[in-house]
């Protein structure tokens, strides 16, 4: 049995992630209610993965390393190594978590960004979709997710309101091969 990978994000009405230049400020002022259902979806996981540009931005904009009890994978060809609270991967991304499905642990939390989630759409490596759409058309910026995907049948497992934002829990159909 191999490992399970979430996508827990927030998104704008019109599907983007962030602003041009990162920008999440919109996202911050956000009015939820709880924490979105975060704390339970952060209690299944054991493991964490994200892009260069998605740490960059969680080491400047937050004031403590947010995942310190998991074990974190950086997607990254500027840096190698590790630090206190990461390890860069400079590897295929495809090759690396299909490795790190197979090794014993609780399910894997696809942080982001687009350009590390691109390959994992196309590849059809994500297991579970749990999008919040908060209240605003920013109208461009960065999309959660890019052209060219393949099919994926979703089965939707929960929507729920947090304040004025929706979120949609989806269950990724496996085609049987």
């Amino acid at each position: 049995m191999s490992r399970e990978i979430i996508l827990y994000i927030a998104t704008s009405l019109d599907g983007y992630i962030a602003k041009e230049n990162d920008d999440l400020q919109w996202l911050e002022e956000a009015e939820g209610e709880g924490d979105a259902g975060y704390s339970d979806m952060y209690q299944s996981i054991d493991t964490v993965i994200m892009g260069k540009r998605t740490y960059d931005w969680v080491v400047d904009h937050i004031e403590s390393f947010p995942y310190p009890d998991k074990k974190c994978y950086v997607f990254t060809t500027s840096l190698s190594g590790q630090n206190e609270h990461v390890e860069f991967v400079n590897e295929d991304i495809v090759a690396f978590t299909k490795k790190l499905r197979e090794q014993e642990g609780s399910k894997i939390w696809m942080v982001g960004g687009a350009g590390v989630l691109d390959p994992f759409i196309k590849e059809q490596l994500i297991d579970e979709i749990i999008i919040t759409i908060t209240p605003h058309l920013l109208g461009s910026g960065i999309p959660l997710f890019k052209d060219s995907n393949p099919f994926q049948d979703l089965e939707l497992v929960n929507t729920q309101r947090f304040g004025q934002m929706v979120q949609m829990h989806y269950k990724v159909k496996k085609k049987v091969r």
